[in-house]
């Protein structure tokens, strides 16, 4: 409104209309003063509606010193009910509205049956073309920057709205996601604790009645040979068990640490692999290994052999006496793929899809050899944090083919 007062008081100036430059001057003063007060006193509620009331009441007195409806008052007592309405609270619209209305029509009730109290005063036609058009286009332009605040300050609170639906949503896609795994964490725990419970059981078992068989009966040398012998085997399949066991749990509660580096695949996988062949021999299985002496891969050692040294322990695990497990390499683009293959039973095809999860079923090997299960879950695991991967082929009856891919040193 100050604008508005500052642009109308040169015009009404030009056109000679002294009074309704003064009423604008005053006018002025008047929403200046009441402005700083709301603004920089804090006292908003009274200063605005002390400021609407004698903003009706200047343009009440300016109507009948600016030619009434001849002149452009209509236009502005209009633009004063749209600046009251938009600055107070809406409680109060209808209040201000009806004063507004009853204003215009007393006004105009007085210009119909006493025309002498509201002289026309514009010198020339020119005059009031120039006042009606200025109070029309300062009008126009103070809606225009208004809605355009609004409108402005709306698409802004709208677009923080909708950020704030977004990372809510968000929030509450993370806290299922969170459910899901923990509900997956849960449902691991829960088959692991029944795999330990399950395939200790036997083992135990096993060793609790060898030792009432000697307490009560006592067993000549041969059978005690045989007893020993089985339960040597036994707890060594039963601390194969617990060491992967270990393995597994201290990789999900700790996390594991990768140490990458280049690595000559010969050197690395030899040792792992000689110590592989004595125990196959010793089922009567043979293993052969061709390793390209020249390939180098980036890998972590001790996480290689272990993944390594699983897949071929399963592979004579699953071979019966007389069968063979072959290890080869080649490279493949920018990555080694490491062959295990064996002619041992293979996997049944509705059994394939779980072998990398807590759900592969716990069998037992050609000579009763008892797993628990998560060798090949550790080579998946271990594998991956190399940034290689990891597949199989199998044929139930003639055997499987497990591969390593890693990438190149």
């Amino acid at each position: 409104m100050v604008i508005a007062m500052i642009i109308t008081t040169p015009v009404n100036l030009i056109i000679s209309e002294w009074v309704a430059a003064g009423l604008c001057v005053l006018a002025g003063f008047v929403f200046t003063f009441f402005f700083y007060r709301s603004r920089f006193r804090g006292k908003v509620r009274g200063s605005i509606f002390t400021t609407a009331v004698i903003c009706n009441a200047l343009f009440f007195i300016n109507y009948f010193y600016n030619s009434g409806i001849s002149g452009p008052n209509d236009v502005v007592f209009a633009l004063a009910l749209y600046l009251i309405i938009f600055v107070t609270p809406q409680k109060q619209h209808k209040y201000w509205f009806a004063a507004n209305v009853i204003l215009l029509l007393a006004m105009h009730g007085i210009e119909y049956y006493y025309p002498k109290l509201v002289p026309y005063t514009y010198l020339s036609r020119s005059d009031r073309f120039l006042d009606v058009t200025a109070a029309y286009l300062v009008g126009v332009c103070i809606m225009y920057f208004t809605i355009r605040n609004v409108r402005h300050s709306y698409d802004f609170e709208r677009l923080q709205v909708e950020e704030k639906r977004k990372d809510i949503e968000q929030q509450h896609q993370y806290i299922l996601t969170q459910n899901e795994q923990l509900e997956h964490i849960n449902s691991e725990k829960n088959k692991l604790m029944s795999i330990i419970a399950h395939d200790l059981r036997g083992p135990l078992s096993n060793i609790q009645n060898y030792l009432e068989l000697v307490g009560e009966y006592g067993l000549d040398k041969e059978e005690r040979e045989v007893v020993e012998s089985d339960l040597l085997r036994v707890t060594q399949s039963t601390l194969n068990m617990l060491s992967k066991l270990l393995i597994w749990s201290k990789s999900q509660m700790d996390g594991v640490v990768v140490k990458l580096g280049d690595l000559n695949l010969h050197e690395t996988l030899k040792n792992t692999l000689e110590m592989e062949r004595i125990m196959a021999t010793k089922k009567d299985v043979g293993l052969t290994y061709e390793v390209d002496p020249t390939i180098s891969v980036v890998a972590d050692s001790d996480m290689l052999q272990l993944v390594v040294r699983n897949i071929v322990s399963n592979a004579i695990k699953f071979t019966p006496a007389g069968g063979r497990v072959d290890v080869n390499t080649k490279r493949i683009n920018n990555e080694c793929r490491i062959s295990i293959a064996d002619n041992g039973r293979g996997i049944p095809y509705e059994q394939q899809a779980d072998m990398f999860t807590l759900k592969a079923r716990s069998t037992f090997g050609t000579a009763n050899e008892k797993g628990v299960g998560l060798g090949l879950i550790l080579c998946k695991e271990f594998t991956e944090q190399q940034g290689g991967r990891i597949g199989f082929e199998s044929i139930p009856g003639k055997g499987s083919t497990f591969y390593i891919f890693m990438p190149m040193g």
